[in-house]
């Protein structure tokens, strides 16, 4: 347990203040790091010792290089991606005989960001991976390596959601409607970009793009939409995650529209529920589990095993348009 002062618990600022150096210097000098001075490394240990200061691992950092445990930045974790996610950070992380310590965030804004990234440095964590990665989200300048669950470039979140387009494609669709999640989200730009792809490659038309928040709730309220590109001779709506198409399917049954009798619809993730929607949802289903495993792997400078391919489920959603 950390020293106190006063009743005022020591943590790593305390002890930057201390030594006259920064936050992410003491980490560096816990975390075991090389390139850092002697006189330096002196200062921040005779700052740890005269404060008293032990934070669980954090102090076992000082005689192991390592402190055994990852750190995850989440946002959005009551969605199912999310959630998933870090349960399978957790078991990667377990089979490497190592905990996860997980600070959240509600933000898009990077200094919000920062101030999680920052905590988890003051635990002494030997890398962060970030769960549901904005666009702002910082990945770099960090003294850990820092990188995003599904991989910075999203190319298999790309591939996964050209998959559909390929599916809606082989049935007869020419002309599609992309729901896509929120603008600033990395997983929602590889899913965009991965629609784009198919679309050129299958020279179909996207005859609309509308944005949701991945939500059930965006996705019932953007049904009236789809109802009026329907009319004007969409067959078929590429939706980017399972929860909005479960939305837009309910709020196309309740104005008279069938699935896939006068539209197909797809989603993305294949969660738990998604057989049992109705219709049963077709979606794509990305691995999950060797996701976790790469991002562990990349923290913790291992050799990462690549993922598996990107899936198709294809289930009652979708038939070839009337």
């Amino acid at each position: 347990m950390s020293g106190e002062i006063g009743g005022k618990r020591i943590g790593v600022r305390e002890v930057a203040a201390a030594a006259g150096v920064s936050t992410q210097t003491v980490s560096r000098v816990l975390n075991g790091y090389a390139g850092i001075r002697d006189a330096t490394r002196e200062r921040v240990l005779d700052a740890v010792a005269a404060l008293d200061y032990r934070v669980n691992n954090a102090a076992r950092a000082l005689g192991t290089s390592l402190t055994r445990t990852v750190g995850v930045v989440a946002s959005d974790a009551v969605l199912h991606g999310p959630a998933a996610g870090i349960a399978a950070l957790e078991r990667a992380a377990r089979a490497r005989g190592r905990w996860i310590t997980t600070a959240y965030t509600d933000s898009d804004d990077p200094a919000d960001i920062d101030a999680a990234v920052q905590h988890l440095l003051d635990q002494g964590v030997d890398g962060i991976v970030l769960v549901a990665a904005h666009g702002a989200t910082p990945l770099a300048g960090y003294d850990v390596p820092i990188v995003p669950l599904y991989g910075e470039s999203g190319m298999r979140q790309r591939a996964a959601a050209a998959l559909v387009v390929d599916h809606l494609a082989d049935l007869g669709h020419r002309r599609l409607v992309e729901l896509g999640g929120p603008a600033d989200w990395r997983e929602s730009l590889a899913r965009r970009d991965g629609v784009a792809d198919g679309v050129r490659r299958r020279a179909l038309e996207r005859v609309d793009r509308l944005d949701g928040d991945w939500s059930a709730a965006s996705g019932s309220a953007l049904a009236a939409v789809v109802v009026d590109r329907v009319r004007e001779g969409a067959t078929a709506v590429a939706v980017a995650n399972d929860q909005m198409a479960l939305g837009l399917m309910a709020g196309l049954s309740t104005r008279g529209v069938s699935v896939p009798g006068d539209v197909s619809v797809t989603g993305f993730d294949d969660n738990p529920d998604a057989a049992f929607y109705a219709p049963a949802l077709t979606t794509v289903r990305l691995d999950v589990e060797g996701e976790a495993e790469e991002a562990v792997a990349h923290v913790l400078g291992e050799d990462p095993v690549p993922p598996a391919d990107p899936v198709l489920v294809p289930r009652a959603s979708t038939a070839p348009p009337r």
